[in-house]
């Protein structure tokens, strides 16, 4: 008897808790006329057009200050630049992959501003301990310096993005192969190798897709990327892909042996980086672990020894 007197007051007690939860939930609920509401005033929200200011505000700080400034800067400095740079400078950021989608112009305003604020910061820095003619001279130098530090950057974006696409070239023109065998066209397939990833290879397939799409040949739209890698590998690549299309051959044939060998390729650069690897270890070895090593290893010898009497002849 006590026993399912027991089981009553559970069964009653989790009756209670399911009634309070359920009513707890439906009360978080809104109503159909809340849900109406809350419709009607995002689309009168969205109807609304949005001001000039609020158009600007919603572009990142990018877009709104750093590009203007930098903009600004190269147009009141554009007569330092020669057409010839601009060219140059256009083709190397080409490269790099047009990083924060800048041009020659706003390139060439950023070194003019790191040139500005190297040079001045420098000259202040210098005014303070030395003559007036030596911080003029030191803020020069400086401003010379900030004026190529942007190169450096520059260059080091190209060399990344080009190992980038020296390493996924191989997996794409896998996925290019067997895309190509499975029956599908090869602008179809570099469509997929678009689609497959988001890196640097990825991008300059949907570059070509994207040319050939407004009306550009396919061999133009390969030159082109091409061009904007200078990669030995691509270049390979993209010469077999034309002289193919323009012999007649079977493009999957050429994929397959494409990847091949770029796989093979892959593997000689990571044995040639493993055998490279002890030399470049050698000079930390020498100069920075086996000095602390000897300081470790011979550092309590040397005290025990300044210590005694009589073993340094005193």
């Amino acid at each position: 008897m006590s026993m399912t007197i027991i089981i009553v007051g559970v069964i009653v007690i989790l009756g209670i808790i399911g009634a309070i939860f359920l009513i707890r939930y439906g009360m978080r609920l809104p109503g159909e006329d809340e849900i109406q509401s809350r419709l009607e005033e995002y689309a009168s929200r969205s109807d609304v057009p949005l001001s000039l200011e609020e158009i600007e505000l919603s572009l990142p700080f990018s877009q709104r200050v750093v590009r203007p400034l930098l903009v600004g800067l190269s147009q009141r400095f554009e007569r330092l630049s020669p057409s010839k740079s601009r060219a140059a400078a256009e083709h190397r950021l080409e490269l790099a992959g047009r990083p924060n989608n800048w041009g020659a112009t706003e390139f060439f305003g950023l070194r003019v501003f790191v040139a500005l604020i190297l040079g001045v910061f420098i000259f202040l820095l210098a005014s303070i301990s030395t003559a007036f003619i030596n911080a003029v001279l030191f803020g020069g130098v400086a401003g010379l310096l900030g004026f190529f530090m942007p190169l450096l950057w520059l260059s080091s974006k190209i060399r990344q993005r080009q190992t980038e696409i020296i390493k996924t070239l191989p997996d794409a023109l896998d996925l290019l192969t067997i895309t190509v065998e499975a029956g599908m066209g090869f602008d179809g397939a570099m469509q997929k190798v678009a689609e497959k990833w988001d890196n640097q290879i990825s991008k300059a397939f949907s570059k070509v897709v994207q040319e050939m799409r407004l009306g550009v040949l396919r061999r133009a739209a390969l030159k082109n990327m091409d061009t904007s890698m200078e990669v030995p590998d691509v270049t390979t690549f993209v010469a077999a892909i034309i002289q193919a299309e323009q012999l007649g051959v079977s493009i999957a044939k050429i994929l397959r042996v494409q990847s091949e060998q770029m796989r093979i390729k892959r593997r000689q650069r990571a044995e040639e980086m493993a055998n490279k690897a002890p030399i470049k270890m050698l000079f930390p070895m020498v100069f920075l672990i086996f000095p602390a090593l000897f300081i470790i290893l011979l550092g309590p010898a040397v005290l025990i020894i300044m210590e005694t009497p009589g073993l340094l002849g005193g």
